[in-house]
């Protein structure tokens, strides 16, 4: 039997919002859009954002272990890229828990790394 990843759905308060951040951040097509659902497809498994209502982010960092998922996404420039996301509305994290890269927070509350490739 195998087995493969065919998509990832990310929670969220605004799918399309989160579509327009990760699809302008890597590049992608946003291919469907709605309020309740939204999804981007590019190189790899496409991402789908679901509406939660009275979603609330992760902390980070994170005491309690409560955090859900977060992204690492390779990058061939980070500080580039690094100015890109935060273009796009994301911020960098106070707390950096390596050296190599970068943890930052997209515009809803989730934290993503970016990694040189």
């Amino acid at each position: 039997m195998t087995t493969t990843l065919a998509m990832i759905n990310l929670d969220g308060p605004d799918p399309r919002a989160q579509a327009a951040f990760y699809g302008a951040l890597l590049g992608w097509q946003t291919v469907h859009a709605e309020d309740e659902y939204a999804m981007i497809s590019g190189e790899g498994a496409p991402i789908g954002f679901g509406r939660v209502p009275g979603w609330s982010a992760p902390p980070w960092p994170d005491p309690e272990g409560t955090k859900r998922y977060h992204l690492d996404l390779a990058v061939d420039d980070l500080d580039a890229a690094i100015a890109q996301a935060r273009d796009l509305g994301a911020t960098l994290s106070e707390h950096q828990p390596g050296e190599k890269w970068r943890v930052l927070i997209d515009p809803v509350g989730h934290p993503f790394c970016l990694c040189p490739r």
